[in-house]
């Protein structure tokens, strides 16, 4: 075995926003909320009673999810940025549908 091949396998592997070796506090913030807001809105979009809450949430993550992404540094962050938005978009759709903010 090369020493490349040996460096390789004992480097553990770990989950990290920000892959190019800088900090990004407040992207990674947005990012988590982006994310945790559009699956809360999906969720509480497909039960008709929570239709205020969804439409909150899903405004919300939405909007803080778009500004993040144009302001997102890596791919990992754009990745999980793109999942929050769909989700928020889908759960503000739903909650609108269910009644929105009457």
């Amino acid at each position: 075995m090369s020493e490349a091949q040996i460096r390789t396998r004992s480097r553990a592997r770990h989950f990290t926003l920000n892959s190019d070796g800088k900090r990004h506090p407040l992207l990674n913030i947005a990012t988590a909320y982006t994310v945790i807001a559009g699956l809360a809105s999906f969720v509480s979009g497909m039960i008709v009673s929570y239709h205020l809450g969804a439409t909150i949430l899903g405004i919300t993550g939405f909007g803080i999810g778009l500004f993040a992404q144009m302001m997102s540094a890596t791919r990992e962050e754009r990745m999980f940025i793109i999942v929050g938005v769909v989700a928020s978009f889908v759960g503000m759709g739903l909650g609108l549908a269910h009644g929105g903010f009457s």
